[in-house]
């Protein structure tokens, strides 16, 4: 006669599967509510447009008609070697540069 051998079962043993599914459930509970919150985002929001007056340090120097026609130029300088950003105000597009390229960006997008 052969004896196959059974584990031994003890009062925990019943416990264990309910118990790891609670903790599972738990789990999954923890991590939605946490990707669900309210609050901080890993993803930037969208800027919203200001007046001009509104960058900080950075001064306009140009007020282009178009996107396009402020992008030429914020190129124009920074193949100048100047910093510049293309802020969309609520005036329309402006170049921006730093207070001390005033001048320097006002000769080179006259020239």
């Amino acid at each position: 006669m052969h004896h196959c051998h059974v584990p031994a079962w003890n009062a925990f043993s019943f416990a264990f599967g309910p118990i790891s599914a609670l903790l599972g459930v738990g789990l999954l509970a923890v991590i939605l509510r946490w990707a669900y919150s309210g609050g901080k985002s890993v993803i930037a929001a969208s800027p919203k447009p200001g007046t001009s007056q509104e960058y900080g340090l950075l001064v306009p120097v140009s007020s282009p008609a178009t996107y396009i026609e402020g992008e030429i130029q914020r190129r124009k300088l920074e193949a100048a070697g100047l910093r510049a950003n293309l802020a969309h105000t609520l005036d329309g597009p402006r170049v921006m540069v730093w207070p001390a390229d005033i001048s320097k960006a006002k000769a080179i997008l006259e020239a």
